[in-house]
């Protein structure tokens, strides 16, 4: 239920987004009825009721203490990470997006609330006083006021308590805490925030973190992250790959003017034979300010999941299998994409899952020729395949399964042929999902298959056309995001990809106008195991003959009525 207006005005979330001024005048107005009714002392808000019990089977603290550990393990001597909240968002007016944290920062600290910002240190550091910190996390605090409008915040003593930080403060001490940072030869960051609002009321809101954090590093005004990023691959790649570098660094001095007069990158584009582009890599030329290692190396460690998250990955792979399944039961021509969207999403609630790990792509016909359709506005399916790509989100991890179904139940003889086509290719994926293999052997795999098979059906004159029909990869990493982090290396147990080859032939392309308006994508979530592979998906049936049989059973929805709306 909405608040009435003078409510909402005096609610603290009108406050902090208006100057002191208006939000003044603007309350003394829209109160004053109200306050004329009321005594001349306004009792303190009442404490947050404690919190209910919550599911048991969240990351546990030592999960995300072992990810810390391993990280600054691989901190330079004298280096230093700081890694930032994600921003609140913006809906509209007064009204912000369900906050989600940055999957970065929830990985490394287990906390899910805004304002807030982790260091930590490669050799131990005093900090607010405190002798012997590898790791400080600033929190917001406590604020009864605040917590009665938008939820109950942790606030520092229980951060440190519950999450295991070694040390937790206030985040308005941030500014305050004493970090050495003049003592530190690499200062290691992501991409820091830049549309984080600044509340001027609030001292120590994201924004302020930030501006404190560059004015306390000396973090140039005009840093450029592309420096460091340029130097990293001249580092990584310069003496292996000159061909593929040197263009890259060409594009990049054309698209940033400064970065010509770089030294390294100045020598490397000026070297004539490999020793002379050998002596242009500088391995230390990035500078103090680092805004690519850190991004590195949680690619490799969040590559490779553990059992704690492989827990909750198969908890919100087998939520979206079944979401797929009760679908394909209930679904008809007469409903119209949004409903099915609903119907999945449904199922993800009925089962624990918070949200979605994305939009819902629900595509009938020429939609589910979009590759990320998300208008889901069709008012009736008919007898168009329906392309539903759908995954839910169980603690923070990402489903991402797709499935494509007739809603008449039968596949047309046309639809048969595009679909048993992909299903193929997909086989041909999951067979090159091995340890060891390259990371792109499944979509070279899945490619393969594509590109013979339109040519014998006619819908291609030669192989290499296969692209405007499948523009796709087949593959990405999964996890705290559904396009997770990874190396993109060869594949090692612990890694969870999709394998999803798709055909798309919209109306107006240069075949046989039966073939128009069919979109077709399967895609399952693959665990690589020491030996092959695992289909954590596998519950949503896949194959035709195994698709049209779960559609003529009934669903446990089937009963589900609800009032015609005239």
């Amino acid at each position: 239920m909405r608040l009435p207006t003078f409510a909402r005005l005096l609610s603290w979330r009108f406050l902090r987004r208006t100057s002191q001024a208006v939000a003044g005048s603007w309350l003394m107005l829209a109160s004053a009825p109200l306050m004329a009714q009321q005594p001349a002392s306004v009792p303190e808000p009442l404490n947050v009721a404690a919190a209910p019990a919550r599911p048991t089977d969240f990351l546990s603290p030592a999960f995300h203490k072992h990810r810390r550990e391993l990280l600054r393990a691989q901190l330079p001597p004298k280096g230093v990470v700081v890694l930032f909240a994600a921003p609140i968002r913006n809906r509209a007016n007064d009204v912000d997006h369900v906050y989600h944290q940055n999957p970065d920062f929830y990985y490394l600290t287990g906390c899910v609330e805004p304002d807030a910002v982790l260091v930590l240190f490669k050799e131990p550091r005093t900090v607010g006083g405190q002798a012997g910190v590898t790791e400080a996390l600033f929190t917001q605090p406590r604020d009864p006021a605040r917590e009665q409008w938008t939820g109950r915040r942790m606030g520092a003593p229980a951060a440190k308590s519950q999450l295991g930080l070694q040390f937790a403060a206030d985040n308005k001490t941030f500014a305050t805490a004493g970090i050495p940072w003049a003592d530190f030869d690499q200062i290691m960051f992501m991409d820091l925030p830049t549309d984080a609002r600044d509340d001027p009321r609030d001292p120590a809101d994201l924004a302020s973190l930030v501006a404190t954090f560059r004015q306390q590093t000396g973090l140039p005004a005009d840093y450029d992250p592309s420096r460091t990023v340029a130097y990293r691959v001249l580092k990584r790649y310069g003496a292996s790959s000159p061909k593929e570098v040197s263009a890259y660094l060409t594009n990049l001095v054309k698209e940033r003017p400064g970065m010509a007069n770089e030294p390294s990158i100045k020598a490397y584009l000026a070297a004539k034979n490999d020793a002379e582009r050998q002596r242009a890599i500088n391995p230390n030329a990035a500078g103090r300010y680092d805004g690519i290692s850190l991004s590195e190396q949680l690619d490799e460690l969040r590559a490779v999941k553990t059992n704690e998250e492989l827990a909750l990955l198969r908890r919100a792979i087998r939520i979206s299998a079944q979401g797929q399944r009760e679908v394909m039961k209930l679904m008809r021509p007469d409903m119209g994409e949004i409903e099915v969207q609903g119907l999945h999403e449904y199922v993800y609630r009925r089962y624990g899952a918070e949200s979605q790990g994305y939009p819902s792509i629900v595509g009938a016909g020429a939609n589910g020729c979009i590759l990320h359709y998300e208008t889901n506005d069709r008012q009736r399916l008919d007898n168009d395949l329906v392309l539903m790509d759908c995954g839910a989100e169980y603690h923070g991890y990402s489903a991402d399964v797709t499935r494509t179904a007739p809603p008449s139940g039968k596949f047309s003889p046309t639809q048969r042929q595009i679909y048993e086509l992909v299903l193929a290719a997909q086989e041909a994926g999951f067979a090159a999902c091995r340890p060891g293999a390259d990371f792109d052997a499944p979509n070279k795999a899945t490619q393969d298959v594509v590109a013979n098979g339109l040519l014998k059906l006619g819908i291609i004159k030669k192989k290499e056309e296969f692209r405007r029909y499948y523009p796709h990869s087949a593959s990405h990493y999964l996890g705290l995001d559904v396009h997770d982090r990874g190396s993109y290396g060869p594949l090692v147990a612990g890694n969870v990809i999709t394998v999803e080859p798709g055909i798309y032939i919209p109306a107006g392309s240069p075949c046989d106008p039966k073939w128009w308006n069919i979109g077709v994508r399967i895609e399952d979530d693959v665990l690589i195991t020491p030996s092959a592979y695992e289909n954590m998906s596998a519950e949503a049936p896949r194959t035709v003959a195994d698709i049209e049989k779960l559609m003529a059973e009934p669903s446990a929805l089937e009963g589900w009525k609800l009032l015609e709306l005239k």
